[in-house]
């Protein structure tokens, strides 16, 4: 999973950074609530660990912030105030779950797995679009501007992962870990050379290319024309 950790207590992100990681799991930081909303907006997670009280935007305004922008990835709410009036404003927030601290990680980590696993509004759906190009996950058909895209069966898991996470940037690891589902050398050429195959198919003889890569970053797949 990729976890982002908002958190504005240096010593418990520290914390939670680590044994995320010790668990296998990617974790990245933000110590405030302004900071974690454009980390969220940005960028792809699998969950987000938001602590309620934060400066800046508190944790309940930065998922309130996220659902009105149709960003739907799972967050649990970390909190001091353990009452069922809290919990049930988390939860009315937007919040996925909350947990009370103090709290044991060993159920934090068993939450979020949870929380990652479930069917997002993305995963439900059969169609994605970004622009006029459309992917049907039941048919295996792509089409852009109505004309038909034939795709190999690794370009298509590449083009609806990028899909489901459009707008924000895909980094080569999330791309060997969901696409190719193992880990080898970062480093490698193969996402390129799919990338590569993937853009002339869905890009060429467009005015508009939609598959954009960011240097340094990853790559992200968006409609540049709003």
């Amino acid at each position: 999973m990729r976890v982002l950790v908002i958190e504005d207590d240096q010593e418990t992100a520290a914390f939670l950074k680590r044994a995320l990681k010790e668990s296998g799991h990617m974790a990245e930081h933000a110590a405030d609530g302004e900071a974690g909303l454009d980390f969220a907006r940005t960028n792809a997670y699998d969950v987000l660990i938001v602590d309620r009280m934060l400066p800046k935007l508190d944790g309940l305004g930065v998922i309130r912030s996220l659902r009105t922008a149709e960003i739907h990835t799972p967050a649990l709410i970390l909190s001091a105030l353990g009452e069922v009036d809290d919990r049930v404003k988390g939860l009315r927030a937007g919040g996925d779950d909350y947990l009370t601290k103090p709290y044991a990680f060993s159920e934090l980590l068993a939450r979020i797995e949870v929380l990652a696993r479930r069917t997002s509004p993305e995963e439900g759906s059969t169609r994605l679009s970004v622009g006029d190009l459309v992917l049907d996950r039941l048919s295996h058909k792509v089409t852009r501007a109505g004309a038909a895209i034939l795709l190999q069966p690794r370009e298509f898991r590449l083009l609806e992962y990028l899909m489901k996470h459009a707008g924000q940037v895909v980094t080569r690891t999330m791309l060997l870990e969901n696409v190719w589902d193992y880990h080898f050398d970062p480093q490698t050429n193969v996402i390129d050379v799919h990338i590569s195959r993937l853009r002339s198919k869905i890009d060429k003889n467009f005015e508009q290319p939609l598959l954009h890569t960011v240097r340094g970053a990853g790559y992200t797949i968006r409609d540049s024309a709003h």
